[in-house]
């Protein structure tokens, strides 16, 4: 199996880089990208432990992006990126302040309301990563019994953006993001292949084609939350316009859902990975 989207614990995966690549190994997962959100941290790391126990490391990242022309986030995937790459670097290293920072605030308004959690409680589950999400904060709540589950009903009561007339979370605090074309820039500086995740989430498919003339290059077709209808558009998105297709399982660990969606759920199959191979050799080697 072939596995090109997957998360660590120094984003936001229960799981720690060591863990996680033997659990690829026992799943039958032989390729496996690390993309974590917004850093290309640990990768070096990731590819000496895969090439140890026989599960080789695509080094990746997703970027957390913003479509500001229509409004609405969308995530883009970098493959075969470079590790630690200045121009990822710049882009994203204040997101990742800002992300931990909106998580302080997040915490001391659920405080405020009267659940018993601490943020020195909330960091320890964040230890080894580059800082807070709102997962690590579910955790927190989750050990003190407020919730069996990291999403359900208390995480939109506490996280809710609002919109399509559901109130707004009491604990929600908006997150400046990346602008999406940038995002492709510093992937493609980076040595990368960039690559539009589960467009079906955001509605992404109607800017694809603005997004291929600044250098998007493939669409990850296959993903838990694209039905049949989903993937078939996603597929006709990828022919009219030459893009690379991608499938992974959006792996989480406990922070998702690991028992519909296990690692390697999603196989990009070897034609396809062959074919993202290519493309990155083909646009770097100018």
């Amino acid at each position: 199996m072939i596995d090109l989207h997957c998360h660590s614990k120094i984003s936001d995966n229960s799981m720690p880089l060591a863990d996680l690549i033997g659990h690829a190994k026992q799943r039958g997962v032989t390729h496996l990208a690390i993309t974590d959100h917004d850093t290309t941290k640990g990768l070096i790391k990731a590819e000496q432990l895969g090439k140890e126990i026989g599960v080789e490391i695509i080094p990746g990242i997703e970027i957390s992006a913003f479509d500001f022309k229509r409004n609405r986030r969308a995530h883009i995937l970098g493959y075969f990126v470079s590790p630690n790459h200045s121009a990822i670097k710049y882009l994203c290293d204040p997101l990742i302040q800002a992300r931990h920072e909106a998580s302080y605030q997040m915490t001391q308004k659920i405080i405020d309301a009267g659940y018993d959690i601490t943020w020195e409680e909330v960091e320890n589950y964040a230890v080894g990563g580059t800082g807070v999400y709102k997962q690590h904060i579910m955790h927190a709540l989750m050990a003190k019994g407020y919730t069996d589950t990291i999403y359900g009903e208390l995480y939109n009561q506490l996280f809710s953006r609002g919109g399509d007339g559901q109130p707004v979370g009491i604990a929600f605090v908006p997150l400046q993001y990346v602008d999406v074309v940038e995002a492709i820039f510093a992937i493609r500086a980076a040595g990368g292949v960039p690559v539009l995740a589960h467009p079906k989430q955001f509605n992404s498919f109607e800017a694809i084609g603005e997004w291929v003339s600044v250098g998007l290059e493939g669409i990850e077709v296959l993903h838990p939350l694209h039905g049949p209808e989903d993937e078939k558009l996603a597929m006709e998105f990828a022919e009219k316009y030459r893009l690379v297709e991608t499938a992974g399982s959006d792996f989480h660990g406990l922070y998702g859902d690991s028992t519909q969606f296990p690692l390697g759920c999603k196989d990009t199959g070897v034609d396809r990975l062959n074919k993202l191979k290519e493309r990155h050799v083909k646009i770097h080697s100018k």
